[in-house]
């Protein structure tokens, strides 16, 4: 399984970026899918999950309204439209899909991508 993200870069705030994260390898029938994000010198902060049957889709305050989640036809993609950055949004991003098998949960992450806010 293989999740690679890309679109990070710098952009000034009140910009706009779309993140990207293409799946391979990944097979399975109910699991979420899911952003997260580090801050420098903080922990991971959770943004987004859902379903991948676009159900139960959530998303942390920080972001409601500015960030949308979006999949392409094939679930081979999952976008991550970021509107109206702000520095404080300057972190590396990460996507993952999570698995419920029985009691546990498998989980598949992508190496991150970097997004600075600056002007």
């Amino acid at each position: 399984v293989q999740l690679v993200e890309s679109g990070g870069g710098l952009v000034q705030p009140g910009g706009s970026l779309r993140l990207s994260c293409a799946v391979s390898g990944f097979s399975a029938y109910s699991y979420y899918e899911t952003w997260v994000r580090q801050a420098p010198g903080k922990g991971l902060e959770w943004l987004f999950s859902g379903l991948n049957d676009g159900q139960n889709t959530y998303y942390a305050d920080s972001v409601k309204g500015r960030f949308i989640v979006s999949r392409d036809n094939a679930k081979t993609t999952l976008y991550l439209q970021m509107n109206s950055l702000k520095s404080e949004d300057t972190a590396v991003y990460y996507c993952a899909k999570w698995v419920p098998i029985g009691s546990k949960w498998e989980y598949y992450w992508g190496q991150g991508t970097q997004v600075t806010v600056s002007s």
